[in-house]
Formats: structure tokens, C-alpha cells, sequence
């Protein structure tokens, strides 16, 4: 039987680097969200903030129907300006800005105007989607599940 050698030194309390060796993060690449402030200039941000109260008043019921995490990218000339995530697989669900804290199940990537007219009912997703109108990466066929979720929350 060999004997296992560790060819990695053991770390001792003191080692490594000290506080003044860590670089700060600059703000020079952008944040794909927003300041809090500048929430109120996006069409789409009052939308989510009242799916996400319907999520949280009907969460534990859509858990059991959905099981699964989405992850929306809004974005303004191909680039992302929010991101939020509907998590309908853990606890009694939950819809939160940012990016998904889990790995998401699918994730969307769609114009904020594209996202305006399919929440609001003036276009088909299907159709959008097979025309190009957005992208969606993961487990594709669940979004008609989160369809019927926006169309429960259209009819309150």
C-alpha cells in the first residue's frame, strides 16, 4: 500500500495576503443593475415589483406547480440593464432583482419593450420567440410555465 504524500504546503493563521494587498473593484465595468434611484426610469420596473407581490400572496401554490428558477435579462441595445429572478423551487417562492442566487432553470434575455408587450398580453410568446424577439437559454419549454404565471397575474 503507498503512502499518500501532500505536495501542498500547509497554511498557517498569518499567511497569505494582508489588507492593504487587496485591490478594490472599481466601477469601471458597468453593473448590470441599476441604482435604486434610477429604477423608477425603466417601464418594466413597476410590473415586477406587482408580480412579485402576487408571487409572494401565491408563492407556496406555484412552487408546487412550477419547481422551477427563471432569470429575466432586460435588456436596452443588446446590453442588460436589469435583472430579476422568479424563484418558484425553493420555500414559498420568491421574485427578487438581481441575478438568480441558485443556478437558474431558464434564463430570458428580452428587450424591455418585447417584455412590456408579452406581460401585458399584445404578443404571443411562441410567436416572439420563433421570430427572434428574444432569447431564451436552459430548459426552454419551461417557460410556458412562467407564461402562465404572467397570465394569472394579467387577470387580477
Amino acid at each position: 500500500m503507498r503512502k499518500r504524500v501532500d505536495h501542498q504546503p500547509k497554511i498557517k493563521a498569518g499567511d497569505g495576503p494582508q489588507a492593504s494587498q487587496f485591490k478594490m473593484l472599481s466601477s469601471a465595468g458597468e453593473s448590470a443593475v441599476p441604482h435604486p434611484l434610477e429604477l423608477s426610469e425603466f417601464q418594466s420596473f413597476p410590473v415586477f415589483e406587482d408580480i412579485s407581490r402576487h408571487i409572494k400572496a401565491v408563492g407556496a401554490q406555484l412552487v408546487k406547480k412550477v419547481n422551477a428558477i427563471f432569470q429575466l435579462d432586460i435588456t436596452k441595445d443588446g446590453k442588460t440593464i436589469l435583472q430579476w429572478t422568479v424563484d418558484l423551487k425553493n420555500g414559498p417562492g420568491d421574485m427578487y432583482l438581481g441575478s438568480a442566487r441558485l443556478p437558474a432553470d431558464t434564463v430570458f434575455t428580452i428587450p424591455e419593450p418585447i417584455f412590456m408587450e408579452l406581460v401585458l398580453g399584445k404578443m404571443n410568446p411562441q410567436k416572439a420567440f420563433l421570430a427572434g424577439k428574444f432569447k431564451v437559454s436552459g430548459k426552454v419549454l419551461l417557460g410556458q410555465k412562467l407564461e402562465r404565471v404572467f397570465k394569472d397575474w394579467a387577470k387580477l
